[in-house]
Formats: C-alpha cells, sequence, structure tokens
C-alpha cells in the first residue's frame, strides 16, 4: 500500500503545486493567455484529485489490513472525524492566513498546504508496511489483471447491490452541496454571516453521526441498518430545508443542515464499514483482496458525488431559466422552485437508496446476535494503535 500512497502524496503536491499560478493567469494577474490558465488549472486539479482519492483508497485498505475486524467501526469513526477536523481546522488557517490577500500571499499559502501534506504523509507511513510482508505472494505467482480482479469483485454476494447504494446515497446527499448557502440567502434573506454558519452546523450534525455510528456499530448494529437509519435521517432533512421557505422558520432551515449532516455521517461510516468488511475470500483464487473493494467504493463515493454537485447546480439553473421564461406556469413562477426541484430530487434519491439497501439488511437475527459485544468499550483507550 504504501507505494501508491506516496505516489498519490506526490501528485497532489504537483496539484497544488500548479493550482494558484493558474488562478493567477485566469484573472489577468498573471502572464500569459488565458487558455494557459484554463490547461493549467485542469492538470492541477486533476493531479490534485488523483492524488487525494489514490491516497485515501490505499490508506483505507491498509487501514483494513492492519485494524482486526472487531476494531474496524471505530478505525472508521476515527479517520472520518479525523478528516472532518482537518477540514475545519485548514479552513480556519487559510481564513487567517488570506485575510490580507494578495496574489503572492495566495501562492504561499497553496504552496505551504502541498508542502505540509508531503511532510504530514511522510509521518503517516513512517514504518507501517513492511518493504517484503511475510504472507506476500510470491514472486512467480501470476498476478491478476485488473479485468479479472474485478469480475471476481464485482461476482461477490452483495457486492454489485452495494455500490449501487453508495452511488445513489452519496449523490443524494451531495447534490445540495453547492445549493445551500444561496438558498439560505437568496430565499430565505438570511445574512451572508448566518448563511456561512451553515457549514459548522453540518459539521457538527456529522460529528455526532461519527460517534453515534462507532458506538452502535461497535455493539454489533448491522452496518447496512445504520446506512438505511442515515437516509431516512436525509428525508427528514431535506424535508425540513424545503418547508423553511413556506413556514417561514430559518430555524426550521437550520435543523435541516445539521440533519443532512447527520444522516449524511451515518450513511458514510456505515457503508465504508460494510465495504471493508465484504467477505474477500471467495476470489482469493483470483488474487482479490480488500484494496479492489475500498478501490471500487472510494471510484463510486467520488464519481457520485462529482456528478450529484455538477448535476445540482445544473439543474437549479435550467429550472430557474424555465422559471423566467415563463414556462412552467404562474403557479411555480418563483426563485424557489429551481432549489425545490434539486431537494425533492435528493428525496427521491434516497428513496431509492433504500430500495437498494433493503435486501443487503435481510439477515438473520442469530448473526446479528453473534457479532454484539454486550458490554462494548468506546473511547480513545480502546482506538487500535
Amino acid at each position: 500500500r504504501v507505494p501508491y500512497i506516496w505516489f498519490g502524496s506526490l501528485m497532489m503536491f504537483g496539484g497544488l503545486a500548479i493550482v494558484p499560478f493558474s488562478m493567477l493567469v485566469l484573472t489577468g494577474t498573471g502572464e500569459g493567455p488565458a487558455w494557459v490558465g484554463h490547461a493549467g488549472a485542469a492538470l492541477g486539479f486533476l493531479l490534485l484529485g488523483a492524488g487525494v482519492h489514490t491516497t485515501q483508497t490505499a490508506g483505507l485498505a491498509l487501514a483494513t489490513d492492519l485494524a482486526p475486524a472487531d476494531t474496524r467501526p471505530r478505525v472508521v469513526a476515527l479517520l472520518y472525524v479525523s478528516l472532518l477536523l482537518g477540514m475545519v481546522a485548514s479552513s480556519l488557517a487559510f481564513s487567517w492566513l488570506l485575510a490580507d490577500f494578495s496574489p503572492t500571499r495566495l501562492v504561499q499559502v497553496v504552496q505551504g498546504a502541498a508542502v505540509l501534506t508531503m511532510l504530514l504523509n511522510a509521518v503517516a507511513l513512517w514504518k507501517q508496511e513492511p518493504r517484503r510482508p511475510r504472507d506476500a505472494v510470491a514472486a512467480d505467482a501470476p498476478a491478476p489483471s485488473f479485468r479479472q480482479a474485478w469480475a471476481a469483485f464485482i461476482h461477490l454476494p452483495r457486492a454489485r447491490r452495494l455500490m449501487w447504494a453508495v452511488g445513489l446515497g452519496t449523490a443524494a446527499f451531495s447534490m445540495q452541496d453547492i445549493l445551500l448557502e444561496p438558498y439560505g440567502g437568496q430565499i430565505l434573506g438570511l445574512a451572508v454571516g448566518r448563511t456561512s454558519a451553515l457549514t459548522a452546523l453540518t459539521a457538527w450534525g456529522a460529528l455526532a453521526a461519527f460517534a453515534y455510528s462507532a458506538r452502535r456499530l461497535q455493539q454489533g448494529v448491522d452496518p447496512v441498518r445504520l446506512a438505511a437509519l442515515g437516509a431516512l435521517v436525509g428525508l427528514v432533512a431535506f424535508a425540513a430545508v424545503i418547508f423553511a421557505h413556506p413556514l417561514g422558520m430559518p430555524l426550521v432551515f437550520y435543523t435541516g443542515a445539521v440533519l443532512i449532516g447527520l444522516g449524511g455521517g451515518l450513511f458514510a461510516v456505515a457503508t465504508l464499514t460494510e465495504a471493508m468488511g465484504l467477505d474477500v475470500s471467495a476470489g482469493k483464487a483470483s488474487g482479490l483482496g480488500h484494496g479492489i473493494a475500498l478501490g471500487a467504493f472510494g471510484a463510486v463515493q467520488a464519481t457520485a458525488m462529482g456528478v450529484a454537485v455538477a448535476l445540482g447546480g445544473g439543474l437549479r439553473d435550467l429550472v430557474a431559466a424555465l422559471v423566467a421564461g415563463g414556462n412552467l406556469g404562474g403557479a411555480l413562477d418563483s426563485p424557489v422552485t429551481g432549489y425545490g426541484f434539486v431537494y425533492n430530487l435528493e428525496i427521491v434519491l434516497l428513496f431509492a437508496t433504500l430500495i437498494a439497501l433493503g435486501p443487503l439488511a435481510r439477515r438473520s437475527a442469530g448473526v446479528a446476535a453473534a457479532g454484539r459485544d454486550t458490554h462494548p468499550k468506546f473511547g480513545l483507550a480502546e482506538f487500535p494503535g
């Protein structure tokens, strides 16, 4: 796993090194034609995205290798909590460092982030994996192609349906990503400071979800049922966001934002735990391991997230244009129509997610009870070292 994490870190470093100069060219403060800025930005973000997901997937596979099955729920929760806390801390640091903005300061801050990324990943990699594991496949053993490994994985029991559920659920929770704050400002008339608090509210909801899911999973709760609970919370969340406008109650809107973080957090932790726990023993003959299962999870999640964010913004703009042209009739002649269309579509996707999860949750009571710890311990002291 270590070489992939290392080269993923190098790609992130390269992307962060290119992006700020591309932004300067695009804004006219740099040297060169605009197409150079577009090409540089595309290359930089491509490297950054590829590096992030290469590192993340290999890191999750390494965590699965190192953590015993009974500690994986806590490992997943700890990884998500660390990710969220890192995002919050870095956003505050960027706000402080860029308060006195200048093009030079932008380059310094982003490239400082690139250096810090390399340092942190180098520390994280230290002595995590032996160079020659004892259980490594013999050098003369034929290595399976990706096509063979993928065919073995996708035919595993539960794998295909789980990937559909991950894609649908991730899209459902991600489509609102760039619309929540504009909705609060344009439709509910909230000030910029109050809409900016939405990110913090969503983060607190996610943190609560991580803590709750770690404890419940450690008690033996079926991860699929916990993911379904996250989808149900999402239904309530988007309903609250939709009804905040006709009710004229910003508090309902804020409650919806917290519940979006709570539902999305439950769904993410539970589905990742389920992916980490997929039984790959049936595919061992084809060289199948946890790496491809987590790679498939990461690929589906990232693709669904990117498509959903782009589709959410595009659909809102499309519906808003139809409303402005009078194509939808007088009853829908309101700026809220575009937002409402997207939020209702997310509710439909959550119902589709529940349909996909349903057969996965059909486990016997004996199996669920067998894995339940009646006196679980949960705390920092119990996290695997």
